[in-house]
């Protein structure tokens, strides 16, 4: 009897151990699925969406779909997402997945999420990707950035910030400032599609783009360039 359960407890914890990098791998794919899907729908809006002045000259695009909210308006709450930088030769770089946690900002009342869109726009920005984490504020800060296809208005002072951010909760897009937060690299996600490959050699393009992810990227080289 003893045997029998210590066998029964040893084939829990193999399938146990064979589940987790399944549900991993089931998660990360939803995520690079659902970013798509939330960049696409933010981009086609008619009257909305990111001016394309300013998405082809970001150097990076952040997508966090469903970050929560907790309590009144963010804080504490984090949001998983992908980033994927452009690459020398043209054409973006594989998605890395991190997270985006501790982040501070208004959100529609009633609304218990929002879907995030952050754009680093320079080198230095994508640099400090590189990192395990990287604190938003000061040198990081992220800005409101404007909001429609003819927003020139104000261009010439949108990209001269390093980091602009936007946000769409119940329908409704715009640009926000986030105050404090954390972004992070989710290891387990990254470890599960890239093996052993670092940070840098994702965003530089030493990694083989995943099937995975040809519909965000798509997106990417039809609306950045």
């Amino acid at each position: 009897m003893r045997r029998s359960a210590s066998l029964l407890a040893a084939g829990c914890a193999a399938a146990a151990l064979f589940a987790a990098p399944a549900a991993q791998a089931q998660k990360a794919l939803q995520r690079l699925q659902a970013s798509a899907k939330v960049f696409h729908e933010i981009m086609d809006a008619p009257d909305g969406g990111i001016p394309d002045v300013i998405l082809k000259h970001a150097q990076c695009v952040m997508i966090v779909p469903g970050y929560k909210k907790a309590g009144f308006g963010f804080g504490g709450e984090m949001g998983r997402g992908v980033v994927t930088c452009r690459l020398h030769g043209g054409g973006w770089s594989a998605p890395l997945f991190v997270s985006l946690g501790g982040a501070s900002f208004g959100l529609q009342i009633g609304a218990q999420e929002s879907d995030v869109v952050m754009l680093i726009m320079n080198r230095k920005g994508e640099d400090s990707l590189l990192k395990d984490q990287v604190s938003l504020g000061g040198d990081m800060a992220a800005t409101a950035g404007p909001v429609g296809r003819d927003a020139d208005a104000q261009t010439d002072l949108r990209m001269r910030a390093k980091m602009l951010a936007y946000s769409r909760s119940r329908g409704l897009f715009g640009g926000l400032t986030i105050k404090g937060g954390v972004i992070k690299q989710d290891h387990d996600s990254n470890r599960w599609l890239y093996k052993n490959a670092t940070a840098e050699q994702i965003l530089d393009g030493k990694t083989a783009r995943p099937e995975a992810a040809s519909s965000l990227l798509q997106e990417l080289d039809h609306r950045a360039g």
